[in-house]
């Protein structure tokens, strides 16, 4: 973590800052195409945080995260911790400079309770374009984990393919490990503090969700994430070529639709039918739609697929169209579905007389136009019914369409949307994101696999009739159903709910007058039996992936020790799944039977009564200079320890057991003293008594 001042020095820490400063503060333009992610401000308490997360470029789904962190999580300016240029995704994104990190913790200061941080993202991330950074991963580890569009788990190997290297952007020596087995991102050897060892990764699948495993190794962990992303620009041209009259391409309007469906956003050429959206996401999948006033007619396709990924104006980036001035006679309409909403990308064919065809597709208002036809009888037009939808209560085919003088306009299609199955996975009363959720039919046919948002909703939309069975892949320590059936008819299926219990932790400490002690037996005992336990080197014990219920946590003294106070505690946890810290025991030495000295008896010395000594490990001195709660570079964070871990003080002094009976000693001592002077003093003469010595 935060280290640097205690390793380099106040001197050469402000050298080191001078220099980092002094870096150039961007790239070239093209670096104004690499944009560093933003967050909302954090919400929720210890262990129970939540914020969202925004990559800069337009059109990257944002992502909802949430976090098991202790107390101490934070978002950090990146003012005076940054990713230089001169860092490996520094050089690749450009600075990271002013653009704020989040910082967060295990879930317990304690290598058997690591923090998991789940990104999951409103729609499936671009499959390039996009990286992200841990760092400060020193004296610990993080692992990494996702899931892939589909809602199944990305293999080691993939993820494997992601890491791009190791680096430290403090310009020190010490460097993390990768272990591609277990997709983990591992500290220096000897789990020494540093700073700023850091690992990058570019994944190049879309994913539905991302989630980091944090685990303390040593001293007082926190890591640090970054998310960056790269937009480059769409656009296009639209020439009339009209042979008759004109198509004023000005009035024409181009709509920019994601890939998951949503507009982006909409414009309209110039005067020489250049057209821009600006700059976006990088990634396959964007779609622009062309709209035409009633006097155009749209030559060939009215949609084009764009895609980004390439260099900056390459052509798959252009959706370019022609038009023309309509040519009597007209037929058009609109295809919309069973709610008045309108369908694009429909495929529509008009039969002329004779059998010759010709077809389209809607555009995003769900219109079509058929231009250019000789007056006479026999024409018709068919919708071909697109996936998810049936034909409506009109049918699909309008026939004996006859062209005169006046153009056929409204000849429209209903079509019957298939109902959609939705609910919300929550986890004790939380919506839990990026759950796999499947959906398989009863009859056969394939599986539907979707991934819950960030609030736990999920939907399958156009799910054909018949029953369906929901099943759902519950994370680690969860609880409760994970399977239900549900009829499917022509009405939308809702509240198709999963309610698991999340898993409660239970932790605390046990000290003695000296501090931590270490290796003391504790058992927690409630649903599910009882646990036994035992105080790690800073006197700390934590029990999780526990059952809600009520909880019994009973500790057992040392030999020579006692408790001061209860030995036994309980505690409850709700389906909500707390963390119940603070179940602290404090040790004592028994209690010793006090010599009272005779006021007749010589001087002699007392006999101290001797207390067994209490095995206690005393708690290790983490290297550097980190406080309990250190925030890491770039600012300071929480100090207290709200989850009960082990951040006591450490013991600097050597071994305390004989404290106890020495100021025994003394006290019995100095007691003898006292009375033997009081003594002394009842037996001297008074003044004007006989014996006085006179004034």
């Amino acid at each position: 973590m935060t280290r640097l001042r205690h390793l380099l020095g106040a001197t050469a820490l402000a050298a080191l800052t001078t220099a980092l400063l002094a870096l150039p503060p961007a790239l070239p333009a093209q670096a104004l195409s690499n944009l560093w992610a933003t967050w909302t401000p954090i919400t929720g308490t210890a262990n129970d945080y939540a914020l969202r997360m925004q990559q800069a470029s337009p059109g990257f789904p944002g992502a909802s995260v949430a976090s098991d962190s202790r107390a101490g999580a934070q978002l950090v300016s990146g003012a005076s911790t940054f990713l230089g240029p001169g860092t490996p995704p520094g050089a690749t994104y450009g600075t990271s400079r002013n653009s704020p990190y989040l910082n967060l913790r295990p879930l317990a200061d304690r290598p058997t309770s690591p923090s998991t941080t789940t990104y999951t993202f409103d729609h499936p991330t671009p499959d390039t374009g996009w990286a992200f950074v841990l760092g400060d991963v020193d004296a610990d580890q993080v692992e990494v984990r996702a899931v892939d569009a589909t809602g199944a788990r990305v293999s080691a190997a993939e993820v494997d393919s992601w890491f791009r290297g190791p680096f430290n952007y403090a310009g020190g020596a010490d460097q993390p490990t990768w272990d591609a087995a277990s997709s983990t991102l591992v500290g220096n050897p000897t789990r020494t503090d540093t700073d700023g060892a850091s690992g990058w990764f570019e994944p190049d699948v879309r994913l539905s969700a991302l989630t980091f495993v944090f685990t303390q190794r040593a001293g007082f962990p926190v890591y640090q994430t970054w998310f960056v992303s790269r937009a480059r620009p769409l656009g296009g041209t639209v020439d009339d070529v009209s042979t008759v009259g004109a198509c004023p391409v000005q009035s024409l309007v181009l709509t920019l639709v994601s890939p998951w469906g949503e507009t982006l956003a909409t414009t309209s050429p110039d005067a020489t039918g250049a057209y821009s959206f600006g700059e976006w996401a990088t990634q396959a999948g964007y779609t622009v739609r062309l709209t035409a006033p009633a006097s155009c007619a749209v030559v060939g396709p009215s949609a084009a697929p764009l895609d980004n990924r390439g260099s900056d104006g390459s052509p798959a980036s252009r959706g370019d169209f022609e038009v023309r001035q309509v040519i009597p006679q007209p037929i058009s309409g609109t295809v919309t579905d069973t709610g008045g909403h309108p369908v694009p990308g429909v495929t529509v064919t008009l039969t002329r007389p004779g059998g010759g065809t010709v077809t389209q597709t809607t555009g995003p208002d769900g219109t079509y136009l058929f231009d250019d036809n000789a007056m006479g009888a026999g024409y018709s037009v068919a919708v071909t019914v697109p996936p998810g939808y049936a034909a409506g209560p009109g049918g699909t085919t309008i026939t004996g369409l006859t062209v005169a003088s006046v153009p056929l306009v409204d000849r429209d299609f209903v079509l019957q949307s298939l109902p959609s199955v939705s609910g919300q996975v929550t986890g004790g009363g939380d919506g839990l994101g990026g759950i796999t959720v499947t959906l398989t039919p009863a009859g056969g046919g394939p599986s539907l696999t979707t991934v819950t948002a960030g609030d736990g909703t999920y939907s399958f939309p156009h799910v054909p009739p018949g029953t369906v069975t929901l099943t759902i892949t519950a994370p680690p320590g969860y609880g409760g159903a994970t399977t239900r059936t549900t009829p499917v008819g022509a009405v939308d299926v809702t509240q198709q709910d999963f309610a698991l219990t999340r898993p409660g932790t239970v932790t605390g400490t046990v000290t003695d007058a000296g501090g931590p002690v270490g290796g003391v037996s504790v058992v927690v005992d409630g649903p599910g039996g009882p646990q036994s336990l035992t105080t790690d080197a800073g006197g700390g014990y934590l029990a999780d992936g526990l059952a809600p219920g009520a909880y019994t946590v009973t500790v057992t003294p040392p030999a020579g020790s006692t408790v001061a106070g209860a030995g036994v505690l309980t505690t409850t946890i709700t389906a909500a799944g707390e963390v119940r810290g603070g179940l602290d025991f404090v040790l004592a030495a028994p209690a010793s039977p006090s010599a009272t000295p005779s006021a007749t008896t010589s001087a002699s010395p007392s006999a101290s009564p001797t207390a067994a000594p209490t095995t206690r490990t005393p708690h290790p001195q983490p290297s550097g200079t980190g406080t309990p709660g250190s925030g890491g570079p770039g600012g300071t964070g929480n100090t207290g320890d709200q989850d009960g871990g082990a951040s006591a003080l450490p013991d600097t002094g050597g071994p305390s057991w004989f404290l106890a009976p020495v100021a025994a000693g003394l006290l019995l001592a100095g007691a003898a003293l006292l009375l033997r002077e009081r003594h002394r003093r009842s037996t001297r003469p008074r003044q004007g008594e006989p014996g006085a010595a006179s004034r």
